[in-house]
């Protein structure tokens, strides 16, 4: 459907105090935060806002209540370049949540603003947005936007799918919602007629159910964290989507991102299933980068995938150790697993890098790779102590590695006592390359010739 995606709901000013600490102050045992790094974002709706207009070309309109405070000029600052602001007239002051954070951990949040804006009335250019968009994402955080009457009018008279994110203390999603998308705990607060004997996801699947029949909404999709999502229709079987496992990262705004990413798959004419599993990994991939933290790092309309450059900024800012390795990996064999499972034993993150199908080809002849790059990639990061993969064309990691810049490069087989090829490559930086013991009796050449005979 033609149309911008209309982001709906509260917007915040969102700050990170960062600095160090290595000593707690002499009258409570608490850090003694040093050389501090004000960085501002944008929060709530905002930034559901502008993590949709980074992953897709279609534009991005965000209807929330901005006052004419400070805060509000600074937020408007933010979003300048990024989406179409249509402000609904408010008052109460702009809401600021400040995190202190010691390198990747929150010490302490400071909110202020009213916990209720004040607003006027809908502007007929937002209401005619809301109800002309491809799709309506709501990002309910709880200031009163999603109860004002006129809001709720426009959102009954919206042509395109409604995704309802939904908060403790906001409004019930409107009926004609497509999909709400509560986590576990909002999905427990609410749906209280759960049985006491339902555990697991047996118990997340009863309160989706309830949810959908008490709110008159066409699914929900429960946010589980690291484990993904389980979406329910309200009746059969409900499809679960696991996460890609991510090392560390800031959780902070995955759910305005995975709500984003449903959304836009929905404005793109995706089914309600398609649509949560798109969100899932797009939840997934933003945390890889950084999470809410990194909101800026990549350029506007450019759409950013999980790598290893996220995972490997996450590392070294929290000091540790980049391991990187490499290889074919066609047909993952035993040899494979003791030699990836030694090799991230050296470091916080391990980051492999494979060849791609023709420089593959150019290795080992024109009948190989037997299995594509894609999966083979698939395959690696699906394993618990692979945290990131990398496929590059060169017949050999050189350029790739003076890109990732690892501390350590390992590589698993008969080298040791001699140089290897990628040694003089890390040493342009200080790393180290590393032989590791080769579990003998497995190759894929040996796998080949096998089932040949």
């Amino acid at each position: 459907m033609n149309g911008p995606l209309v982001v709906v709901g509260d917007a915040l000013l969102d700050v990170d105090l960062v600095g160090r600490a290595s000593r707690l102050t002499p009258d409570a045992p608490v850090p003694v935060v040093e050389d501090v790094d004000r960085r501002e974002r944008p929060g709530g709706a905002a930034l559901a806002a502008v993590v949709a207009a980074a992953a897709t070309t279609r534009e991005v309109v965000l209807v929330a209540p901005l006052d004419s405070d400070d805060g509000a000029a600074r937020l408007r600052a933010l979003l300048d370049g990024r989406v179409r602001l249509l402000p609904i007239p408010a008052t109460g002051g702009t809401a600021v949540k400040q995190r202190v954070r010691v390198g990747d951990h929150s010490v302490v949040r400071l909110d202020s603003g009213a916990p209720v804006a004040v607003l006027g009335d809908l502007p007929a250019d937002a209401a005619a947005a809301i109800r002309d968009a491809a799709a309506v994402l709501v990002a309910d955080y709880g200031r009163g936007t999603t109860a004002a009457p006129d809001v709720r009018a426009a959102l009954a008279a919206a042509r395109g799918p409604i995704v309802w994110d939904p908060h403790p203390r906001g409004a019930p999603p409107v009926p004609n919602a497509r999909l709400v998308t509560p986590n576990g705990a909002e999905a427990a607060r609410v749906a209280t007629g759960v049985p006491a004997d339902r555990h697991g996801l047996a118990a997340v699947g009863a309160r989706a159910e309830e949810l959908i029949r008490r709110w008159r909404v066409g699914a929900v999709a429960v946010t589980l964290g690291a484990r993904g999502a389980l979406l329910s229709y309200g009746e059969g079987a409900p499809m679960v989507v696991p996460a890609v496992p991510v090392s560390g990262g800031d959780p902070c705004g995955a759910g305005d991102s995975f709500a984003a990413a449903a959304a836009l798959a929905l404005a793109d004419g995706a089914v309600t299933g398609e649509a949560v599993a798109a969100a899932v990994a797009a939840a997934s991939a933003f945390v890889a980068r950084g999470g809410a933290s990194a909101w800026d790092s990549a350029e506007p309309n450019v759409v950013s995938e999980p790598g290893a450059e996220g995972v490997i900024a996450r590392v070294r800012a929290a000091g540790g150790t980049v391991v990187a390795t490499g290889g074919c990996f066609d047909l993952l064999h035993p040899g494979h697993v003791a030699t990836l499972r030694a090799a991230r034993g050296l470091g916080d993150c391990l980051v492999v890098c494979i060849n791609s199908d023709e420089s593959v080809r150019r290795l080992k002849g024109p009948s190989r790779p037997l299995v594509t790059a894609p999966d083979r990639a698939r395959v690696l990061e699906a394993l618990e102590f692979v945290d990131a993969v990398v496929v590059f064309e060169e017949d050999t990691p050189a350029e790739v590695l003076d890109r990732l810049r690892p501390d350590v490069w390992a590589k698993g087989g008969d080298y040791a006592g001699a140089d290897l090829p990628e040694a003089a490559v890390l040493r342009r930086w200080g790393g180290q390359a590393v032989v590791l013991p080769y579990l003998d009796g497995h190759s894929t050449t040996a796998l080949v010739e096998r089932s040949r005979v």
